[in-house]
C-alpha cells in the first residue's frame, strides 16, 4: 500500500471509509508480522526413485526415496492420489468421508520399474519416477501427472501447513480446459495452441464482482477442473483449500507438419496437503461420481425458481410494499424479496447514547406483513452477514464474546475487520460450536417471518483498495478441532457458514427445504444451498462472464446459482450509465437459468417506489421484460424438473452445448449459447445492438419457439433476435412440461424428427416440503402425421398436450 493506493480509495469509498480500510490493512499487516513465522531458507524435493510397494484396499502406496503415493480406486470409479502421507480425510468436501474402494483394483508391477492399478473405468499407472498416468480401459492416455515438487520449510512447526509445492501436467493436444473452478476458460486448440484460456488463475476467494476475466476476482474459486478431449473426458479436483494458481497453455497439433504439442496444467500451493480426485467418463458420468464424492445439491424450494428482487442496503417497510405494489402494477411476477432486516436504535451502556444497531431487531408488525406476503405468493429473504458490528451493547456481539466464538489473532484476541461502515468480528464457523451459537440468529429471523437467508454482503474478502484480505492469514481457527489459522480457512469459510445455516435450518423446521444463498463457497457448498458470486460485472463482456461463471459452477457440481441482474446510473456498459438494451438482455439472459435475481433498479420517480423499481433506467423496455418474466413463471414446470434431476444425478441445470457431444470441437469452442436441460437450447444476445444470433446447433433437428421453423444440426443457423426475445430453440422430441394458461401444467410436445423417438420427464413439486411425489416419464414417436406420447408402462400422460413442430403448422395431438 502506498499513497496512489490511499488516494484512490478515498476517491473511490469516501473519506471515512477509506481511512477505515487504511487502518485495517494496516492492522492485518501488523498482525501477520507477528502471528506467521518467517519464510526462511527452503530446500527442493522431488519423490526420488521408487523402493517398493504395499498392496491396499482398491489400490496401495508406493514408497520412493523421498516420498509416497497412496493410490486408491473407489467402488464408484474415483481415484483418489495422495502424496507425502496425505489420506482422504479430514475434508470439507467430501460429504460421507471417503467412499469405498473397490476390491477388484489391485496394485500390480508395471514395466521398466513402476506399478499401476487396473480398474473397469480407469487404469493408473505409476512410474519409477512419480509420474501418474490416467488411461482409459483401451489404453488411451487422458492425463500424466508429473512428479510433484516440493520446497521444505527449515524449520517449519509441525501442523503448520506444510511446504508448498507444485506440479505439472500434460493433455492431450486437442483437449479443452474447463475450468479451475467456475472459471470456463477454454483455450481454443488450434495450429498457435494460444487461446482466451491461457494464463494464470488464482484459487483464492476475493471479493470482485463475479466476473471471470479477472484474476482475482471471483468470490468462489474451486480447484475443480473438467477436461474434455476426443479420447474422452475427466475431472480432477485436488482437495487443497490453501491459497494456489493455475496456470494453462492450451495444446496444438502438429497437422502434418510436425508433432503435437500437449496441453499443459501446473498447479502451485503455498501449502496443505498434495491429494487429488480424479472421474474419468462422459460429462454425465463424471458429474455423478463428483456428486458421490462431495454430496448431492440442495433441492431448493420451488419459490426459489421463480423470479426473486433484491432491495437496497436501507430499506424499510415502505420498500418492502413499494416493490411489491410496483410488481403487482405492472403484471411483473414475483416469488422472493431479498431485504435486510430493520435496524433500530441501541443504547450504550456506558454513554447512554442511542445508536443504529447491528442486531435483529424489527418492526413488530414484520411477521404480519411477511404472513400477507407469502398468501400473496411472495416470500421474504434475509441478508445475513458473516461478521457483527463490535458495538458494546449488541446482545448477539456480547454472547459470542462471553463464548469465545470470534476469530482470534495469534495473542487469543478478535480480529478485527471492516464490515460495512464500521468494524466488525467474526465467528469462526469452522468450530461446530459456534455454528450451532450461530443457529439462534436464524430461530430469531424465522419468528420474523423470513423464508430463506442470503449470506451476501460481509463475508471476508478483499479490503477495496487495497486487495488485503479481511481477515489476516494469522488468524486463528478451530478447523474442526484440528487448528490452524486463515491460509487454510479462508477458501472455506463460506461454505462453512453456509453449513451453519442448512443444519440450523434443518433442525429448526424439519418439514421443510432449507433456502441458503451464499455469496461465496467452495467444493461442496451445492449440499447446503445455491451461490450467487455476485453481479454480471459492467458491459456486454460481463454478460459473457456471467453466463461463464454459471456453467463452470454447474460443471464444479453447484448447478443452482446465477448472476445477479442490475440496473441503475451507478453501473455502467462502457459508454455512461446502463442502457435499456444491456439491461433487458442481461435480463433475458438470467431468465433461463436456475437463479433468477435481479437488484434494485434507479427510476426517475421520487421516494420509495423508485428505490426499489424492478426495471431499468426508464420504461420503454416494460413490456419486454414483462414477457421475459412471464415466460420464467411459464418454464417453471421445467425448473422443478431439473432441480430434481440435478439433486438426483449431479447433472447441472444449464449445460455446455458439448454436453452430449463432447467428441464434437466446434461444439467444444462455442461460449456463446448453452443447454436449458435436455429440451432448450438458449443464445442470448451478448453484443451491443445485435438483432440476429447465429447459433451453432447440436446433432438432430431443433425448431425455433417463437415461429416453429425446424433446422437440422449439426451446424450454424442465422436467427432472429429482436430486442423483445433470445433465440430459443427446442430439441426434436422433446416433452417439455410448462404451466398451462388456465393453470395447471400441460406438455408441450415438439415434434420428432421421423424414425425417431424423443422423451421427457416431468418431477411435481408442491412447494417447499420433503414428501415430493415420483418423477413421470414419457416416450414420445411420431407416426405419419401424428405424434404419439406414452408412460413408462404404455398408458396415456394423463395431462393435457399440446403438439408443436408438425408440417403445416399442425398442433393437434392423438394420444398413444
Amino acid at each position: 500500500m502506498d499513497a496512489r493506493d490511499l488516494v484512490r480509495s478515498v476517491k473511490v469509498i469516501g473519506t471515512t471509509q477509506g481511512l477505515r480500510s487504511v487502518r485495517a490493512a494496516w492492522r492485518l499487516r501488523r498482525a501477520d508480522a507477528w502471528g506467521l513465522p518467517p519464510r526462511g531458507a527452503e530446500r527442493a524435493r522431488v519423490p526420488g526413485a521408487a523402493r517398493d510397494a504395499e498392496p491396499g484396499p482398491g489400490g496401495g502406496v508406493v514408497r520412493f526415496a523421498r516420498s509416497s503415493l497412496l493410490l486408491r480406486v473407489t467402488s464408484a470409479g474415483a481415484v483418489f492420489c495422495g502424496w507425502d502421507g496425505a489420506a482422504a480425510e479430514p475434508s470439507y468436501a467430501l460429504a460421507r468421508g471417503c467412499p469405498e474402494a473397490d476390491a477388484r483394483a489391485e496394485l500390480e508391477p508395471d514395466r521398466d520399474g513402476g506399478w499401476r492399478v487396473v480398474s473397469a473405468r480407469v487404469t493408473v499407472a505409476v512410474s519409477r519416477h512419480g509420474a501418474v498416468e490416467f488411461r482409459t480401459p483401451g489404453g488411451v492416455l487422458l492425463r500424466r501427472d508429473l512428479p510433484p515438487r516440493w520446497w521444505d520449510r527449515a524449520g517449519t512447526e509441525p501442523g503448520a501447513g506444510g511446504p508448498r509445492w507444485v506440479q505439472r501436467s500434460e493433455v492431450a493436444a486437442d483437449a479443452r480446459f474447463f475450468g479451475p473452478g467456475p472459471r470456463v476458460p477454454g483455450g481454443v486448440p488450434g495450429a498457435s495452441g494460444a487461446g482466451p484460456g491461457d494464463g494464470t488463475y488464482r484459487l483464492w476467494n476475493g471479493a470482485g464482482d463475479g466476473t471471470a476475466r479477472e484474476g482475482d476476482g471471483l468470490p468462489v474459486t474451486m480447484p475443480v477442473q473438467l477436461v474434455v478431449a476426443d479420447a474422452g473426458s475427466h475431472l480432477v479436483f485436488h482437495d487443497n483449500t490453501w491459497d494456489g494458481r493455475v496456470r494453462l497453455r492450451a495444446g496444438a497439433e502438429g497437422l502434418g507438419s510436425g508433432h503435437d504439442r500437449r496441453g499443459s496444467c501446473e498447479l502451485e500451493f503455498e501449502g496443505g496437503p498434495a491429494r487429488s480426485w480424479v472421474v474419468v467418463g462422459s460429462p454425465a458420468r463424471v458429474l455423478r461420481g463428483f456428486r458421490a464424492l462431495t454430496g448431492a445439491p440442495a433441492l431448493p424450494p420451488a419459490w426459489a425458481l421463480g423470479h426473486q428482487h433484491v432491495l437496497p442496503g436501507e430499506c424499510g417497510a415502505d420498500e418492502v410494499r413499494a416493490a411489491v405494489d410496483a410488481h403487482r402494477e405492472h403484471g411483473l411476477p414475483l416469488s422472493a424479496l431479498h431485504v435486510p432486516v430493520p435496524h433500530q436504535p441501541v443504547r450504550h451502556p456506558r454513554s447512554g447514547r442511542r445508536r443504529a444497531s447491528g442486531g435483529d431487531a424489527a418492526p413488530a408488525d414484520l411477521p404480519r406483513r411477511a404472513a400477507e406476503l407469502r398468501r400473496a405468493g411472495v416470500r421474504l429473504v434475509s441478508a445475513v452477514p458473516a461478521g457483527i458490528r463490535e458495538e458494546p451493547g449488541e446482545p448477539r456481539y456480547e454472547s459470542g464474546m462471553a463464548t469465545g466464538a470470534f476469530v482470534t489473532d495469534g495473542r487469543g484476541r478478535p480480529v478485527r475487520g471492516v464490515l460495512g461502515t464500521g468494524a466488525s468480528v467474526f465467528p469462526d464457523f469452522t468450530d461446530p460450536q459456534v455454528r450451532k451459537w450461530w443457529s439462534g440468529l436464524y430461530a430469531e429471523r424465522l419468528a420474523l417471518g423470513f423464508a430463506g437467508f442470503w449470506h451476501g454482503p460481509g463475508e471476508p474478502g478483499h479490503a477495496r483498495g487495497f486487495g488485503e484480505p479481511a481477515l489476516p492469514r494469522s488468524a486463528r481457527h478451530v478447523l474442526e478441532g484440528r487448528g490452524g489459522d486463515h491460509r487454510e480457512a479462508h477458501n472455506v469459510y463460506g461454505l462453512a457458514m453456509a453449513r451453519a445455516a442448512h443444519d440450523a435450518l434443518r433442525e429448526l423446521r424439519p418439514d421443510r427445504r432449507p433456502f441458503v444463498l451464499s455469496g461465496s463457497g467452495w467444493a461442496g457448498v451445492q449440499r447446503y444451498g445455491g451461490v450467487c458470486p455476485g453481479g454480471a460485472g459492467s458491459g456486454w463482456d460481463g454478460l459473457r462472464d456471467a453466463l461463464s461463471v454459471t456453467l463452470g459452477l454447474g460443471l464444479c457440481g453447484v448447478p443452482y446459482s446465477g448472476p445477479d441482474i442490475g440496473a441503475g446510473p451507478a453501473r455502467g456498459d462502457g459508454a455512461g450509465p446502463l442502457s435499456p438494451e444491456l439491461w433487458l438482455r442481461g435480463l433475458q439472459l438470467a431468465a433461463y437459468l436456475p437463479l433468477f435475481r435481479t437488484v434494485a433498479a434507479t427510476d426517475p420517480r421520487p421516494g420509495p417506489a423508485g428505490r426499489c423499481a424492478p426495471w431499468g433506467s426508464g420504461t420503454e423496455v416494460l413490456e419486454h421484460a414483462r414477457a421475459v418474466l412471464r415466460e420464467r413463471e411459464r418454464l417453471l414446470p421445467y425448473f422443478t424438473t431439473l432441480a430434481r434431476a440435478a439433486h438426483r444425478t449431479g447433472a447441472p441445470y444449464a449445460r455446455p452445448l458439448w454436453w452430449d457431444t463432447p467428441e464434437d470441437r466446434a461444439l467444444r469452442a462455442c461460449d456463446d449459447a448453452f443447454l436449458l436441460g435436455d429440451a432448450l437450447l438458449v443464445a442470448p444476445v451478448l453484443e451491443r445492438g445485435a438483432v440476429r444470433r447465429d447459433v451453432r446447433l447440436p446433432p438432430g433437428r431443433w425448431y425455433d419457439t417463437a415461429t416453429g421453423a425446424a433446422y437440422e444440426g449439426p451446424g450454424r443457423v442465422l436467427l432472429d433476435a429482436p430486442l423483445s426475445r433470445v433465440p430459443v430453440l427446442a430439441r426434436a422430441g422433446a416433452v417439455l412440461p410448462v404451466a398451462a394458461p388456465g393453470g395447471g401444467v400441460e406438455l408441450e410436445v415438439w415434434a420428432p424428427a421421423p424414425g425417431r423417438r424423443g422423451g421427457g420427464e416431468f418431477a411435481a413439486d408442491p412447494g417447499d416440503g420433503w414428501d415430493l411425489p415420483p418423477v413421470q416419464r414419457w416416450t414420445s414417436v411420431r407416426y405419419g402425421g401424428r405424434v404419439v406420447v406414452e408412460g413408462a408402462d404404455g398408458a396415456a400422460p394423463g395431462l393435457p398436450l399440446r403438439v408443436r413442430g408438425l408440417p403445416g403448422g399442425g398442433t393437434g395431438q392423438e394420444p398413444g
